[in-house]
């Protein structure tokens, strides 16, 4: 998964700024971002704050790990199984 330039504090500090009434148009020009970012910033982390927007981050981070653990896993599994078969 490709990680973000921005950390949590600045996406929720940039929600909240157009929250304030900022447009679109202006915090794209000032950060940097297309506003297709920013729509899906506002889709998946409005109304969080920083500090839950850290925690979800953090919490996705451990769900794709333990995602590619689990897929590790299977496959020695699955290796073991084909081996133990062929003896």
């Amino acid at each position: 998964m490709k990680k973000s330039k921005f950390s949590p504090t600045q996406i929720a500090a940039i929600l909240k700024q157009f929250d304030e009434g900022k447009s679109v148009e202006e915090l794209s020009r000032e950060h940097g971002i297309t506003r297709a970012t920013f729509y899906q910033w506002r889709k998946k982390f409005g109304g969080l704050e920083a500090t839950e927007l850290k925690r979800l981050k953090e919490l996705e981070e451990e769900n794709a790990r333990l995602k590619r653990m689990y897929a590790s896993l299977a496959l020695e599994l699955d290796t073991a199984k084909y081996i133990i078969k062929k003896l």
